[in-house]
């Protein structure tokens, strides 16, 4: 088989036109040849980090929109379907994987439970990354988020990297804000890239310091510009990803339109390509090509070098989609999940209290991170309730594999004038959050949640609707068209509802993740990221 256009050779920085030969998945020879075709053929782009899982869909029916954008490989932290079910869905990621082209590649994730102040489904301790670094199915170990176990040679945390290093696989990092000597003491460890680096300054640190700082841009955190300025001078040492990708914006793109828009700022094309199809092969070792002779065929046709509007995809030689559509067929599954949690009664959301003043997570739209603020309480009978007019919102985390008391704090940004939004999909453990405007929405949203063994849904005294999600209670059976049409109504629901965030599921779900600072909510109570410990909603 042969394929001519204009060829774009990152690493030899030239752009000619050419033509492809390839014998049996291989790039048997590139030849420099004249020809009409204005098309352009380069490396597949490279997803350097992201979670499968929080596109609600499993990675068979992920490949089929990703491969559309040009993405032929991801490097893939299992690490939310390993909070719910452990080693075993580490295993179902892997081998629905494996069933699609689509190059995914897979970690032993380095945190399950992610904190001991949150109740998950599984652990994964040492002994188990010892026996998941010994497979090659396993790439790396995923990101270390436990950076204060890092830091203060927490034993436990010190022996899942012994073992990375002890089978030569990468470390990924996860140290939001970090800096100064306890990022010295972070690197020192062995941990050399971060995706969760939120300022220009932090990020060139980070940079100076030899790590490999990795521009993420998904459907919560977007990072993208706040340091797509680095790119020019240190793109050597630069990846994109997603990290979390929800399904009505993996429709749209995915990797390339973090291309399109580096292209917008006038920098270097063969920069912008190396840090989206270069980078990641290399700093992770992945089986992929990088449209060299010998190589394998992984590589893709675009109409041009600045929209990147992928026309064709190839993936060891094999035509795998084309003009926007997928060549995949669908793969049987079945379908696993931890859900055992009885339904609620409204009363078990009432909080009594007398304090005047209440501790508030204040939501950043865009950002993972959040703030703490001090506002006025608002009380019923005794119970704190949520204030509509001061957006001052009660929110719940409720523990989804036993029949716990419901955790309750209060939450700034959502605007929600009516009903209630919850979800199953909750960092990092994927226990259920909601918030709402009143307790009887709340409870009304849980339980519709309950009932379905997972999902996300929208209440109102009169509206009912639900996403089901049966797969581990945060993925989706359903194809990916299917799924984004669904979530891409609730999500018009909220925002009738009031609410002003752009993405209010996917910045719902990051409310419980505690690794994130400032103030977070965990099915055990109210969280201080910054000094790792349990707060009070009262202040006194």
């Amino acid at each position: 088989m042969t394929i001519q256009g204009n060829i774009v050779d990152i690493q030899n920085r030239r752009i000619f036109k050419g033509e492809l030969e390839i014998k049996n998945g291989i790039i048997n020879s590139i030849k420099e040849k004249q020809h009409a075709n204005e098309t352009y053929i380069i490396p597949g782009f490279v997803d350097a980090h992201i979670h499968i899982e929080s596109s609600m869909l499993v990675p068979s029916e992920f490949s089929k929109i990703a491969l559309t954008h040009g993405t032929v490989a991801t490097v893939s932290d299992p690490h939310e379907i390993a909070n719910v079910l452990g080693i075993k869905g580490v295993e179902f990621m892997i081998e629905n994987g494996k069933k699609v082209p689509l190059k995914f590649n897979f970690g032993a994730p380095s945190c399950v439970p992610a904190t001991s102040f949150e109740s998950a489904g599984a652990v994964i301790n040492s002994d188990d990354i010892k026996n998941m670094m010994a497979n090659p199915d396993i790439r790396y170990l995923a990101e270390m988020m436990n950076y204060p176990g890092v830091i203060h040679k927490d034993e436990e945390v010190l022996k899942k990297i012994h073992w990375a290093k002890y089978y030569n696989k990468t470390v990924d990092g996860h140290a939001p804000g970090l800096r100064g000597e306890e990022l010295d003491k972070y690197i020192q460890a062995g941990i050399y890239t971060d995706h969760e680096c939120f300022s220009y300054e932090e990020a060139l640190e980070k940079l100076q310091k030899g790590m490999k700082v990795i521009i993420r841009e998904g459907s919560a955190a977007k990072n993208f510009n706040a340091l797509i300025d680095l790119l020019p001078e240190h793109y050597k040492n630069m990846m994109f990803c997603s990290d979390d990708k929800h399904p009505d914006d993996l429709l749209l793109g995915h990797i390339n339109q973090l291309c399109e828009r580096a292209v917008q700022k006038n920098i270097d094309i063969f920069k912008i390509l190396q840090v989206a199809c270069i980078n990641p092969v290399k700093h992770y070792g992945l089986d992929v090509g990088l449209l060299q002779n010998g190589d394998k065929a992984d590589f893709i046709i675009v109409e041009n070098l600045k929209n990147f509007n992928v026309l064709k995809t190839y993936i060891n030689g094999d035509l795998v989609s084309e003009n926007g559509k997928s060549f995949i067929k669908d793969i049987p599954f079945e379908i696993l999940n931890n859900f055992t949690v009885e339904k609620k009664n409204q009363e078990e959301f009432e909080f009594h209290s007398s304090a005047d003043k209440i501790r508030v997570i204040e939501a950043l739209d865009g950002e993972l991170v959040t703030n703490e603020v001090e506002l006025d309480s608002l009380t019923e009978n005794g119970n704190l309730v949520s204030n509509i007019e001061k957006d001052i919102l009660k929110i719940t985390v409720v523990n989804r594999y036993e029949n716990t008391q419901p955790s309750i704090g209060f939450i700034k940004n959502f605007e929600l004038k009516e009903g209630a939004i919850a979800s199953s999909v909750g960092h990092d453990s994927h226990n259920i959050i909601a918030v709402g405007v009143s307790d009887e929405m709340i409870c009304k949203a849980v339980n519709l949640l309950i009932d379905n063994k997972g999902g996300i849904c929208a209440v109102t005294k009169n509206i009912s609707e639900v996403v089901p999600l049966p797969v581990a209670g945060i993925m989706s059976d359903k194809p990916a068209e299917v799924i984004g049409e669904a979530y891409a109504k609730l999500d018009v629901i909220a925002k009738k509802m009031g609410c002003t965030l752009k993405a209010p599921y996917m910045t719902l779900s990051f409310m419980a993740l505690l690794v994130i600072p400032s103030l977070k909510l965990s099915d055990k109570g109210l969280f201080n990221g910054n000094t790792f410990q349990f707060t009070s909603i009262e202040i006194k």
